[in-house]
C-alpha cells in the first residue's frame, strides 16, 4: 500500500460545514464590509479584490452554499458557475441584490438564467455541460475541483467581481492509502481520529477504472472505506471475458483485516452495473452486513460472473425494445430483460441467500433500465423466503446515475456498453433532491448495521 499525504496544501477552503467559518483578506475592504467576512461568518464574497487565504478553513465537495455578498449598492446580478476539468459545466442565474450588496440565496429567488425561484444550491444542480451527453468524472481525489463564481451588471453585463470556490474530497487528517495487494487494486480512505471505524466497499459503475469521490466523502463521515477497482486499473484487464467473484471476496477479506475496521461484517455500496456485484457479494460471500443498491438490476449484466464452479452469464437484451430520441440518443430502458424468467434464471442472483441488509434506492425515471421494478423484484424474492431485510426508497423523475449532493445533474452519456450515447433520465431538480436524501440515508443505514460508534 502507498500512503498520501493526509491533506494537500493546493486544497485551500473557501468554507467548511455550509459554508460556515471564512478567512479572508480584508484590509481593502471599508469597515462596513469587513463584519461580513469575520471568521465565523457564513458568508461567500465576491468582491474583485477578495482572495482566500491558503490557511482557510476546507470545504468539502458535498457542502451547501449559503450567501453571495460584496456588491456595494443594490443591482441585478447574473452568477455563472463552472467546473475546470477538461469539459466545462455551467449554470447561471440572475438576482438582485439586497441594499447592503447582499444575495441569500437561502431566502432570494432567482429571477432567470438556468432556474427560478429560491434555489440554494440551483448554481450546482443545474450546470450542464457545453459538451452535449458530457459526465463530470473525478477520478483521483488528490485535487480539489475549481469552481469560478461570476457577477455580472444584469444591466451592461459588466463584470463586478469573481471568486474561485475549490471543493476538496479530503479532511483534515484522513488518509489516502493506494491498494495494491495481491490481485487487489483501489484506494482506501481512512478517517481521522481513533478507531475502529466501520469498514465499506465502495464499487463504482461500468467503464473501468476507479472513482474516488463518493469513497472519500464517506470516509469524512467516520468510515473505513476502500474503493475498488475491477477492471482497466493498474494492472487490471481493460476488457475482462469474465469477473471473478473471488476478487472481491479477496477485496473484502482484507478490509476487514484492516487494524482501523471493525467487525464483524462490513458494508458495500454499489450503482448501476456494479449492483449486481454487490448483491452477488451478499448472497454468496460471508462477513457482509449492510448493502446499498443504486439502480441496480436483479441479474447479471454486459460480463459474465464466476464463483467456484458456478457461472453467472450476463442477461442478454432485447434489441427491439431499444428505442431512439428525438436528439439521436439511445433509450435502453426496456432492453434488460427479466431475469426470473426461466430462459434467464441462469442470470438471476439469489438474493435468498443473503444473510445481510438492503438498501434499494431507485429511480423512477431511472431510463438505464428499469431499476424500480429490480428492485421491487429482489425485495419480492426476500420476502417469500421470509427475510423482511430491505427498505426500497423511490425517487419520483430521478434519474440513474444518483451520486455525491450537488454533483451536475447527467441526463445523457456515452454507455460503455451500448457503445453510443443513450439517454439516462430524470430532471435536474428532482434528481439533484434525490442525491441528498439518498446521502443522509445512506450514512444513516451503515451506522445503524454496522454498528458506527464514531461521531
Amino acid at each position: 500500500m502507498k500512503g498520501n499525504a493526509p491533506l494537500l496544501k493546493e486544497q485551500r477552503s473557501v468554507s467548511r460545514s455550509i459554508l460556515s467559518s471564512l478567512a479572508f483578506k480584508i484590509e481593502l475592504f471599508p469597515p462596513f464590509l469587513r463584519k461580513w467576512l469575520h471568521p465565523v461568518s457564513s458568508f461567500l464574497c465576491l468582491c474583485p479584490a477578495l482572495t482566500a487565504l491558503d490557511s482557510s478553513p476546507f470545504i468539502l465537495y458535498s457542502f451547501d452554499i449559503q450567501t453571495f455578498s460584496g456588491w456595494s449598492s443594490p443591482n441585478n446580478v447574473k452568477i455563472t458557475l463552472w467546473h475546470f476539468l477538461g469539459l466545462i459545466f455551467k449554470a447561471s442565474a440572475v438576482y438582485k441584490s439586497d441594499e447592503t450588496g447582499q444575495v441569500d440565496v437561502c431566502r432570494a429567488p432567482s429571477f432567470g438564467g438556468s432556474y427560478t425561484g429560491v434555489e440554494p444550491m440551483g448554481l450546482f444542480w443545474a450546470m450542464a455541460p457545453e459538451t452535449p451527453h458530457s459526465k463530470l468524472l473525478k477520478k483521483n481525489v488528490l485535487t480539489p475541483t475549481s469552481v469560478e463564481i461570476q457577477a455580472l451588471s444584469g444591466d451592461s453585463g459588466e463584470l463586478l467581481a469573481s471568486e474561485t470556490n475549490e471543493r476538496g474530497y479530503m479532511t483534515e487528517g484522513m488518509q489516502r492509502i493506494e491498494v495494491q495487494e495481491g490481485r487487489i487494486r483501489g484506494v482506501l480512505f481512512i478517517p481521522p481520529g481513533k478507531g475502529p471505524f466501520p469498514g465499506v466497499l465502495d464499487l463504482y459503475t461500468i467503464g473501468g477504472g476507479l472513482c474516488e469521490p463518493r469513497a472519500s466523502l464517506l470516509a469524512s463521515k467516520g468510515f473505513v472505506v476502500l474503493a475498488l477497482a475491477y477492471y482497466g486499473y493498474q494492472g487490471l484487464p481493460k476488457k475482462p471475458e469474465n469477473l471473478d467473484l473471488e476478487y472481491f471476496e479477496e477485496a473484502a477479506s482484507f478490509l476487514r483485516r484492516q487494524p482501523q475496521v471493525h467487525g464483524p461484517g462490513i458494508g458495500i455500496i454499489s450503482i448501476s452495473h456494479s449492483g449486481a456485484l454487490a448483491l452477488s457479494m451478499a448472497s454468496f460471500l460471508s462477513g457482509i452486513s449492510a448493502t446499498v443498491c443504486i439502480n441496480a438490476c436483479s441479474g447479471n449484466t454486459v460480463i459474465p460472473l464466476h464463483y467456484k464452479d458456478r457461472v453467472m452469464p450476463p442477461l442478454s437484451p432485447i434489441l427491439k425494445n431499444v428505442k431512439m430520441t428525438d436528439s439521436g440518443l439511445f433509450d435502453i430502458r426496456d432492453a434488460t430483460p427479466d431475469p426470473t424468467l426461466e430462459r434467464n434464471r441462469a442470470s438471476l442472483i439469489p438474493v435468498e441467500r443473503a444473510n445481510c441488509q438492503f438498501l434499494f434506492a431507485v429511480s423512477e425515471d431511472d431510463h438505464n433500465w428499469n431499476s424500480a421494478f429490480f428492485a421491487s423484484q429482489a425485495a419480492e424474492i426476500l420476502r417469500s423466503h421470509g427475510k423482511e431485510t430491505f427498505k426500497v426508497v423511490t425517487y419520483p423523475k430521478a434519474g440513474h446515475f444518483l451520486e455525491i449532493p450537488h454533483w451536475p445533474f447527467c441526463p445523457s452519456t456515452f454507455h460503455a456498453a451500448v457503445g453510443h450515447a443513450v439517454v439516462f433520465g430524470g430532471e435536474p431538480k428532482a434528481h439533484s433532491e434525490a442525491q441528498l436524501d439518498l446521502w443522509e440515508r445512506v450514512q444513516e443505514f451503515f451506522k445503524k448495521h454496522l454498528d458506527n460508534k464514531s461521531t
